[in-house]
């Protein structure tokens, strides 16, 4: 008990600070974001602000209760947390509601609903670092690395059945963990080849993209001629890049949804529809350019006031940010991530247990693909695929998810000399 309590450090303040400062913002946004007259009050439990404060003020008891918690549940619950995850990923299927074209939410009764898919991303976390963390574990290893893919795969592909495609995606984020724990930096170069081929396919003709792939793998077949192992290797991308060029227009227009398949054309600039498809991002784009330096100041945003612009409390929340607050509001908010990050990264290296630092590179990942997709989608970096930004935008289960990722690893670094 005296060596557990000699190697336990005070929670670290910067993020705590942080945490809270962004719930904060996040509720002021929302307010201003759904504002009514006739509910004038923030405290007013009868709309969406109000409950907000609810999603709050639980979401600060459950930070509180894991800070009590002993660090050494966290590897011992991790496989059946991830067991009822996946039980309630299936529940949903059959009994879930059906909200925004996904049917991804579970109702618990008094007009309150949670989504499981949030919670998922903690379940992976949990089971992947508890897995990687193991003195026998090799990324090297083909089993093993297959085992970290099929613990993502499972839950990915129950809330791919959803229909909810933006958190499927986030599973993808598990990809910084794995270039943590040895994966090649080949592997990344192969998934950012894949977007820019899938792109490509989409802009170009076939046949002319197939030539250009030609010319390029018999460029480098012959400067590497003197490596045979490097010109198998491109020999073998060349094959497998044919296969997928090939195969991209099947599923863009067999398994992508309609609306999902609108938005990536508007985003490469193949397809534009000013009350169709590109509506949400361009009156995304007006109230973000009409806010200025300063803002246009609070609950004075007009594209706000008027709803303009879809889900403008939750997945455009951004949105609001930009229009009342304006480039000095939205930096601001910028840098809170940017500093939460590093922050978190910093958490992550001192740490003396393997499983406390693969779990802070997993949280670390999705906050990034979270903070960089819903804020690239505003400014139509990204295609809308409908992902909360943390801790700003309104919703119980995205808060509860975040905060309970978020105060795990805190709780792992107040012990961070400990092999957990």
């Amino acid at each position: 008990m005296q060596n557990r309590e000699t190697n336990r450090y005070a929670i670290d303040w910067w993020v705590l600070l942080i945490y809270l400062v962004l719930i904060g913002i996040g509720w002021i946004n929302i307010y201003s974001a759904t504002y009514s007259s006739e509910h004038h009050s923030i405290f007013d439990i009868a709309v969406s602000y109000g409950r907000q404060m609810i999603w709050i003020i639980s979401s600060i008891i459950l930070a509180f209760i894991i800070i009590l918690l002993d660090p050494r549940i966290f590897p011992r619950i991790s496989i059946p947390t991830y067991g009822i995850i996946l039980f309630m990923l299936i529940v949903v299927l059959g009994l879930g509601s059906v909200i925004g074209g996904s049917k991804s939410w579970i109702d618990v009764g008094a007009g309150i609903r949670l989504q499981p898919s949030e919670f998922a991303k903690y379940g992976v976390a949990l089971v992947i670092s508890k897995i990687a963390s193991t003195s026998t574990f090799s990324f090297d290893n083909w089993q093993q690395r297959r085992n970290l893919f099929l613990v993502i795969f499972f839950p990915a592909a129950l809330v791919l059945l959803q229909g909810d495609t933006g958190s499927a995606v986030i599973f993808g984020s598990f990809v910084f963990l794995f270039y943590r724990l040895g994966m090649k930096g080949f592997y990344l170069f192969l998934i950012l080849w894949a977007i820019i081929l899938f792109v490509a396919t989409l802009l170009i003709k076939q046949m002319i993209l197939l030539l250009i792939l030609l010319g390029i793998t018999s460029l480098l077949v012959y400067l590497s001629r003197k490596k045979r192992e490097d010109a198998i290797k491109t020999l073998v991308i060349f094959v497998i890049s044919v296969f997928f060029v090939l195969s991209v227009n099947y599923i863009f227009d067999n398994v992508l949804r309609s609306h999902q398949k609108d938005r990536i054309n508007v985003l490469i600039g193949k397809d534009y529809d000013p009350r169709g498809s590109a509506y949400n991002v361009d009156q995304s784009l007006i109230a973000i350019g009409s806010g200025g330096f300063s803002g246009k100041g609070f609950l004075n945003g007009t594209q706000t006031k008027y709803d303009f612009v879809p889900e403008q409390s939750t997945d455009f929340i951004f949105c609001t940010v930009g229009e009342e607050w304006g480039f000095i509001g939205s930096v601001t908010v910028l840098l809170l991530y940017l500093f939460l990050l590093i922050r978190l990264v910093i958490i992550a290296e001192r740490q003396r247990s393997d499983f406390s630092t693969y779990y802070a590179y997993a949280v670390i990942g999705i906050f990034f693909i979270h903070f960089f997709v819903n804020i690239g989608m505003t400014i139509a970096l990204v295609p809308v695929i409908g992902i909360p930004l943390p801790f700003i935008s309104y919703g119980g289960s995205s808060l509860w998810a975040f905060t309970i990722m978020l105060f795990t690893l805190l709780k792992l670094d107040m012990h961070r000399n400990q092999v957990i």
